[in-house]
């Protein structure tokens, strides 16, 4: 992977940002990779990410950003800075299905996803043999008494210093204070296409209402459930022919790909998340 720092804001839209931020790049001789804007005229935001060439920076990334601060408060800026090279500590939570999980590890495994993995939680033992695999440290969690697994789960991200949550088909309903703890930082993948069919059973939902496109979204955890901020969707066009477990099993591949896709947008920090939607620089 190329070395890159990630430049991200989000302000106020006012005259003059694109101009300012690029007055500032240009006077510490920096080289633009990437440029992606958008302005949210409903909101009055303004939403920026650049990705600069890291080997152009006349300073070091610190003395950057002790500048950039300058310009961030005149402009009221919620922004970062940050490395390419700094790998996301990244933990996987996982249930019975096994699709989601495996194909997140094995485009880890192939530096698909530029993150470390450093544990997988799950609430079913068969989940271990895909992470002795991998050799990702696996803890089996039982969830005879949902509030002591929880608990115990808080405490293995706090152990192993996790920045993401992702769950991978982890069929449990996370409590809010976990939700509020990683805000912004806990994926889910919903196997429908919300905002249609979410809860339980969506395969089935969308095979009642004789549907003809079925797909899966990726989205951010929040304590309502299956509302989070949508990062990506996959969809597919299914026929009458096709029965709840047809589209279970075609499903599939929309929920490895929508969940692939959101968990590299946040890795590379292409996301932006704003009151209930996000904007993506994909």
């Amino acid at each position: 992977m190329s070395s890159s720092i990630r430049l991200v804001i989000d302000c106020p839209d006012q005259v003059g940002l694109v101009a300012a931020v690029s007055a500032f790049l240009a006077a510490h001789h920096v080289s633009i990779l990437e440029a992606s804007h958008h302005t949210d005229r409903h909101l009055n935001r303004f939403f920026m990410r650049h990705e600069i060439d890291a080997n152009s920076l006349s300073i070091d990334l610190e003395a950057l950003k002790d500048a950039f601060s300058v310009l961030a408060e005149k402009y009221e800026m919620t922004w970062s800075l940050t490395h390419s090279a700094t790998k996301q500590r990244m933990a996987l939570l996982a249930s019975h299905e096994s699709h989601c999980l495996n194909d997140v590890l094995h485009r880890w495994h192939s530096d698909e996803l530029h993150c470390d993995i450093p544990c997988i939680i799950g609430n079913h033992k068969s989940m271990e043999q895909y992470a002795k695999w991998y050799q990702v440290p696996f803890h089996y969690i039982d969830f005879k008494d949902k509030a002591a697994a929880f608990v115990k789960i808080e405490e293995l991200l706090r152990q192993y210093e996790i920045d993401l949550v992702v769950l991978a088909r982890f069929m449990q309903i996370v409590p809010a204070s976990l939700c509020r703890a990683y805000a912004g930082r806990m994926i889910n993948i919903h196997h429908s296409f919300l905002p249609s069919f979410a809860g339980a059973r969506p395969y089935q939902q969308a095979y009642d209402r004789g549907v003809k496109l079925i797909g899966a979204t990726c989205h951010y955890v929040t304590s309502d459930l299956d509302e989070g901020p949508i990062i990506e969707q996959e969809v597919m066009r299914i026929s009458h022919s096709d029965s709840a477990q047809d589209m279970v099993r075609k499903g599939k591949r929309c929920e490895i790909n929508a969940l692939a896709n959101g968990i590299r947008y946040h890795l590379e920090e292409r996301v932006i998340i704003c009151e209930h939607k996000t904007v993506v620089f994909d």
